[in-house]
C-alpha cells in the first residue's frame, strides 16, 4: 500500500490529507511539529475571494465556496463560512481599467461581478467614505472563514477517512535515494518511510525541502493586522480591499478586521530564537502599521472612536513571484510541495489541497498549474540575499497595481548572459523574462530609457516597430541565450524521442525538427525545437521560462530508456542573426557557409580559429540563423556583426514578430490542456509511428470543440491575455495573448474559440477589453508573409 506523508498540520497539509481521502488513499500521515494551526494558519485573517486575476487561478479559488459549506455538513463542525459580499476599490482610472478586466473573467466564470459607483458603496455600507473614489468593483461571493475552525474541519474528516495525524512530531530532514523521496527523519531520531512526501509546512517548508536539494523561494515576513473593538455600524460588514492603498478590512462578529500588504516588509527567520514557539505572536509595530491605520481612518472615519481590541503580528511566508508553490520537486521524485501562500492559504486550501491530492494520485497534474508550479522557478531566486531583497516590494505588490508589462526593481541580476555589457552598451533597456536579464528594447536617447507604465498604448512601442522595420533590408540581434538547452545522447534517444515528440525524430544528421512533447491527454507539455547531431545525439530547444519544467519532464519521460538528459544551458550564448540582410553580413564576418545553407537544418562554420553552430530558424519570420557558441567566441563574433551594421532588437519586438507570424508561445496560447491539433500545430504530428498521446489525438482527430485562432481586432485596444471573447451574445472563449505587429501595425490577438459548423472566418466576434467591447475576425491566414518566403529566402 502507498504511504504518503503530509509534512505541516495547518489548512494546506489538512485538506490535502482530506483531499488524499476522497480520492481513496488508505495511508495517510500528517506530522505536526507542535499543535495543529499553530504556525500561521491560526492567525489568519480568513478572507475568502474567490475571483482572482486569471482563470486557473479563479477556478482553484471558486472551490472554497463550495467546500467549506460541505465540510460542515460533512462533520458537523461549524468552520464559521459566511457569505458577506465584498467590494473592490478604485482610486485611479488606471485601476478601473484592471478592474473590469477581472469583472469580465468572473463573469465568464459564473461568479457575479459587476462595476458600480462610490454612491454606491456609501448606500450599502454607509460607515464608508467614498470619497476619492473613482469606481468600485462589487463581488457578491467575497465571504469570510474562521481559519481555526475550518482546520478543525479538516483534520475530522480526514480522520475520519482513516489520516493518522501525529502532533509533537518534528520533521529534522527529508530521506531521498537514486533521485526519489524515501521518506523523512524525524526529529527523535526515527526513519518514517513514505512512496511520496509533500512539504505544507509554511514558513518552514524552505529548509526541510533544502535538504532534498530542492530550493524554495520563500520568504517568511513579519505581518500584521488589527482587531477592534464591535461596534453596531460594524455588524455584517462587507470585505473591502481598498486596493490603491494597500489595504484590506472585513467583519468579524460587529468587530474590523485591518490589515494591509506594506513595502519593505520585514524579513523574519523561522529558525531563530522564536521560530519553534507555536501560537507565535511578535511585538506590535505601530511605526510599520500606522499608513495602513491612517488609510482606514480615511476610508471609514467611525474608526477614530473605535478601540483596538488586538494587535496581530504573525510570520507569513511571501515567494518571489508572489504566487504559491505548488507542485512535484522537479529533480526529486514523490516530492510533493504546497507553500508560499502569499497570505491566501486559508482561501486556497481548498483548490490546492484538491490538485495537490489528484497530482499525488495519478502522478500528474490534474489541470494546467504552470501559474504556480514549482518547476517555474529558478533555484537561484530562492537565496536569502534574493528572497530579502524581493520582500522589499514582493508583499505590496498584492495590491499594487498590476500595470502590464510591469518589471520589478528589486532583486534584479539574478541571470545575465556574458554578452550582458554588450547589449548593454547597445543601449538595452532590460526586463526580466524567466529570470534573465533581457533587453526589452534598445535606447537612442535617455528619454528612450525611463518610459511610465500605461494600460493604453505602450511608450515602448515605437522603439518595438523602429527595432523591427530594420529587418526589412538590414540585419537585427536578438539575445536568444536563456533558451532552454539540453543535450539528449545515448542508444536509445532516437526511441526516446521517437516515443515522446509527435513528430518524426529520425531524420537526417543536421536536420531541425520543429514539434511538441504531449502528455497521455495529448496535450503539450513542451514546444520545442530538436537537431539531429549524430545518430545518438540530439540537441533540444525549449524557452527560457520552462528550463526546470522541462527539464524535469524529460528526466522522467527518459526512465526505461538507455539515454542521459544534461542541462547545456549556460555554456554557451545564442544569438539571433535575423533580417534581409542576414545572409550577407554572415558571410563577411564568417566566411562563405551561407548560401546554400537550407531552412531547418544546422551544421558547424569556423570561426575565429574555433567553431560556433549555426542554425537556420526565426521565431520573428525573417531570413536568419542562431548563431550557439562558447562566451569567448560569442563575444567576437557580437562586435563584428555590430561592426558590420547590425543592431540590436529587443524582446518586444521579438514578441510582436511572433505573434503577426501566427507563432505560438507555450505558457499562454499552448500547454498542457491543448493538443496540437487544437492549437493548429496539426501538421507537425507523424500519424505512422506510435508516440505518447497518439490514442488521445485520434480519438480527437475529425471532432473538435474548440481551436486556436489568430484574431485581427478593430479599435487599437491593449490586448494582453484571457479577454471574453463574444458572439451572438454569449462568449465562446478566451484570448490566450495579444498584441500589435511590429511590421504590420496590427492588433492581433490569438483565442481559444468554442467550433460551430460556421467557418471561423465568416464568424462575426467581439473581444472585451476593460468593459468596450471591439470587433474582432478570424483570420485564415497570418498578416505577415504567410507563405514563408521572407524566411526560407
Amino acid at each position: 500500500m502507498s504511504r504518503t506523508i503530509i509534512v505541516g498540520g495547518g489548512a494546506i497539509g489538512l485538506s490535502l490529507a482530506y483531499h488524499l481521502v476522497l480520492r481513496g488513499a488508505r495511508d495517510v500521515v500528517v506530522l505536526e511539529r507542535n499543535q495543529l494551526t499553530s504556525g500561521t494558519s491560526w492567525h489568519a485573517a480568513g478572507i475568502v475571494g474567490p475571483l482572482r486575476a486569471t482563470p486557473n487561478m479563479t477556478r482553484l479559488a471558486m472551490y472554497a465556496g463550495e467546500l467549506f459549506p460541505k465540510l460542515e455538513f460533512e462533520t458537523g463542525l461549524s468552520t464559521g463560512y459566511r457569505k458577506t459580499g465584498g467590494y473592490w476599490l478604485a482610486r485611479v482610472s488606471e485601476r478601473l481599467d484592471e478592474l473590469h478586466r477581472i469583472a469580465a473573467l468572473g463573469q465568464h466564470f459564473g461568479l457575479s461581478p459587476r462595476m458600480v459607483g462610490a454612491g454606491d458603496l456609501a448606500r450599502d455600507v454607509p460607515c464608508v467614505d467614498p470619497a476619492g473614489l473613482v469606481g468600485v468593483m462589487e463581488v457578491p461571493e467575497d465571504a469570510s472563514v474562521n481559519p481555526v475552525d475550518l482546520c478543525m474541519a479538516y483534520a475530522r474528516a480526514a480522520k475520519a477517512g482513516g489520516v493518522d495525524i501525529r502532533e509533537n512530531t518534528g520533521v529534522e530532514r527529508l530521506l531521498t535515494r537514486q533521485g526519489r523521496v524515501t521518506g523523512v527523519l524525524l526529529s527523535d531520531g526515527t526513519e518514517m518511510q513514505a512512496d511520496q512526501v509533500a512539504i505544507c509546512a509554511g514558513a518552514w517548508s524552505k529548509k526541510l525541502a533544502a535538504t532534498a536539494g530542492l530550493a524554495l523561494p520563500i520568504q517568511p515576513v513579519e505581518h500584521m493586522y488589527v482587531v477592534t473593538e464591535p461596534r453596531p455600524e460594524f455588524a455584517g460588514f462587507p470585505v473591502l480591499r481598498d486596493l490603491d492603498r494597500g489595504i484590506y478590512v472585513k467583519g468579524d462578529t460587529g468587530k474590523l478586521v485591518i490589515g494591509g500588504f506594506e513595502p519593505d516588509a520585514k524579513c523574519w527567520d523561522p529558525h531563530g530564537p522564536e521560530g519553534s514557539r507555536p501560537f507565535l505572536e511578535m511585538p506590535e509595530d505601530w511605526d510599520q502599521f500606522t499608513p495602513f491605520m491612517e488609510a482606514a481612518l480615511n476610508l471609514i472615519p467611525a474608526l477614530e472612536t473605535a478601540g483596538i481590541q488586538h494587535f496581530m503580528n504573525g510570520p507569513e511566508s511571501f515567494t518571489a513571484d508572489t504566487k504559491p508553490l505548488v507542485g512535484q520537486a522537479p529533480g526529486v521524485d514523490g516530492l510533493f510541495v504546497a507553500a508560499g501562500m502569499n497570505s491566501v492559504g486559508i482561501m486556497s486550501s481548498a483548490g490546492v489541497g484538491r490538485v495537490l491530492a489528484d497530482w499525488i494520485t495519478d502522478d500528474a497534474s490534474p489541470m494546467d498549474l504552470w501559474e504556480v508550479d514549482i518547476a517555474r522557478c529558478d533555484p537561484y531566486s530562492a537565496s536569502d540575499a534574493h528572497m530579502a531583497a524581493r520582500m522589499q516590494e514582493a508583499v505590496s505588490d498584492l495590491f499594487a497595481l498590476h500595470w502590464p508589462f510591469k518589471q520589478p526593481k528589486a532583486g534584479r541580476g539574478l541571470r545575465t548572459s556574458p554578452l550582458n555589457d554588450r547589449w548593454q552598451a547597445q543601449g538595452a533597456v532590460f526586463g526580466l523574462t524567466a529570470g534573465w536579464e533581457r533587453g526589452l528594447w534598445y535606447a537612442q536617447a535617455e528619454t528612450e530609457s525611463n518610459l511610465p507604465y500605461s494600460t493604453g498604448a505602450q511608450p515602448w512601442w515605437p522603439m518595438a516597430q523602429r527595432e523591427a522595420a530594420r529587418m526589412e533590408q538590414g540585419t537585427v540581434l536578438l539575445d536568444l541565450s536563456p533558451f532552454s538547452k539540453f543535450h539528449i545522447h545515448g542508444a536509445d534517444a532516437l526511441a526516446f524521442l521517437e516515443q515522446t515528440a509527435c513528430s518524426r525524430m529520425d531524420v537526417a544528421e543536421g536536420k531541425l525538427t520543429y514539434t511538441q512533447l504531449l502528455n497521455a491527454r495529448g496535450g503539450i507539455e513542451a514546444d520545442v525545437t530538436v537537431t539531429r547531431l549524430a545518430a545518438d545525439r540530439f540537441r533540444l530547444i525549449s524557452g527560457a521560462a520552462t528550463r526546470w519544467r522541462d527539464g524535469a519532464f524529460l528526466r522522467r519521460a527518459s526512465q526505461g530508456f538507455d539515454v542521459t538528459v544534461t542541462d547545456v544551458t549556460e555554456e554557451t550564448c545564442v544569438i539571433g542573426v535575423m533580417g534581409a540582410g542576414a545572409r550577407e553580413l554572415l558571410t563577411a564576418v564568417a566566411g562563405d557557409h551561407w548560401r546554400d545553407f537550407p531552412f531547418a537544418t544546422a551544421r558547424t562554420i569556423p570561426f575565429a580559429r574555433k567553431d560556433l553552430r549555426a542554425s537556420r530558424m526565426s521565431f520573428v519570420g525573417e531570413l536568419g540563423w542562431e548563431l550557439t557558441a562558447a562566451p569567448d567566441v560569442a563575444g567576437p563574433l557580437f562586435d563584428q556583426l555590430v561592426a558590420g551594421g547590425a543592431r540590436p532588437m529587443g524582446h518586444f519586438a521579438l514578441d510582436a514578430c511572433r505573434l503577426e507570424k501566427g507563432f505560438v508561445h507555450w505558457g499562454h496560447d499552448v500547454g498542457p490542456e491543448i493538443s496540437p491539433l487544437e492549437a493548429g500545430l496539426g501538421f507537425c504530428i507523424d500519424w505512422t509511428k506510435d508516440f505518447t498521446g497518439k490514442e488521445a489525438l485520434l480519438a480527437q482527430r475529425g471532432a473538435l470543440t474548440r481551436k486556436l485562432v489568430l484574431m485581427q481586432v478593430e479599435g487599437d485596444p491593449l490586448i494582453l491575455h484571457d479577454e471574453p471573447v463574444w458572439e451572438a451574445g454569449r462568449v465562446v472563449g478566451l484570448t490566450t495573448s495579444g498584441g500589435r505587429g511590429a511590421r504590420t501595425g496590427l492588433t492581433l490577438a490569438f483565442a481559444l474559440i468554442d467550433l460551430t459548423d460556421t467557418p471561423l472566418t465568416e464568424r462575426h466576434f467581439e473581444i472585451e477589453i476593460a468593459a468596450t467591447r471591439y470587433p474582432a475576425k478570424a483570420l485564415p491566414k497570418p498578416p505577415y508573409d504567410p507563405k514563408g518566403e521572407r524566411m526560407r529566402a
